[in-house]
């Protein structure tokens, strides 16, 4: 078994985390600190023959379309709310012109960028989730091998909303980011924060920690060295706050607390008001742009 760090190929690493995968399988993992780079990474890491048995749930909303019930339709609700905030934090500066939604899903930031004027085009491994993707919008949809296919410097926007986490060669992906971005392009970048207050509370519990389905657990220390080693340079970082909530009421449920809607969302409060002061947000977003050129 490979057990070298996966972006800087160091073999010196500890053991920070044992966990399991609550949500699904409950088998056993562990999370290592790369003693050379900072990167925290999951391992044993699942095969890519089977990593998709680990997304198969009815339960894995990020996918999910018209569910029933209580907690689904509160997420539905939230996830409109977010989409809008999303919108406004890639898209601030910039004029409308070519976006790539890296792991875009059932298409919902997609959707929402095509009927602001944006040209679209998106990356997703699943192919449910591409089919109810392509019954809305016009948008191509594209799987992660095709990446490569794509032509250089052609997008002023790519975003990867809670992807990065999820990928398995880090250095391909950040290339292929690098090779795809105009030289006054702008790269948007969510992902979970280990360091946020409800990462530290929860700990092997933290439902922001998921594995296997994330590979790659990132501060803003080691994204930013990781970004930069591509020529990819901060320019600056901003939060998704109703993450916090969610977060910390999925986390609840795997702790087996009663009332863990109520529990999370005294948990995601108290995370948020914390990082007020300490900058350290449940989900950060990182604004990268290309060093050669000055952002827009």
């Amino acid at each position: 078994m490979n057990n070298k760090c996966p972006w800087c190929g160091s073999d010196k690493a500890q053991i920070n985390l044992w966990l399991k995968d609550d949500f699904l399988t409950k088998e056993d993992f562990h999370i290592c600190e790369c003693l050379n780079c900072g990167l925290l990474y999951t391992m044993p890491r699942p095969p890519k023959e089977k990593i998709g048995d680990y997304y198969k749930s009815e339960e894995y909303y990020s996918h999910q379309e018209n569910k029933k019930g209580f907690i689904p339709r509160l997420y539905e609700s939230i996830k409109k709310v977010n989409l809008r905030h999303k919108y406004k934090i890639a898209t601030k500066g910039l004029e409308v012109g070519t976006l790539l939604d890296i792991g875009c899903g059932v298409g919902d930031f997609l959707h929402t960028a095509e009927n602001k004027g944006w040209q679209c085009t998106g990356v997703e491994p699943s192919d449910d989730a591409k089919e109810i993707a392509h019954k809305r919008m016009k948008a191509p949809i594209y799987r992660s091998e095709q990446l490569e296919q794509l032509p250089d410097k052609s997008f002023d926007l790519i975003t990867m909303w809670h992807v990065l986490e999820h990928v398995d060669d880090l250095k391909w992906q950040i290339e292929q980011l690098q090779r795809l971005v105009k030289p006054n392009g702008r790269i948007v970048i969510a992902v979970p924060n280990y360091k946020s207050y409800d990462g530290q509370f929860y700990k092997e519990h933290w439902a922001a920690y998921d594995v296997p389905r994330h590979l790659n657990h990132f501060s803003r220390n080691t994204i930013t060295k990781i970004f930069k080693a591509n020529n990819l340079i901060l320019e600056r970082t901003t939060k998704l706050v109703w993450d916090a909530y969610y977060i910390s009421f999925m986390s609840e449920q795997y702790r087996n607390h009663a009332f863990p809607l109520i529990r999370g969302a005294f948990r995601g409060l108290v995370s948020n008001c914390k990082a007020r002061r300490s900058g350290e947000w449940s989900s950060l977003v990182y604004i990268f742009h290309p060093k050669t050129e000055n952002p827009k």
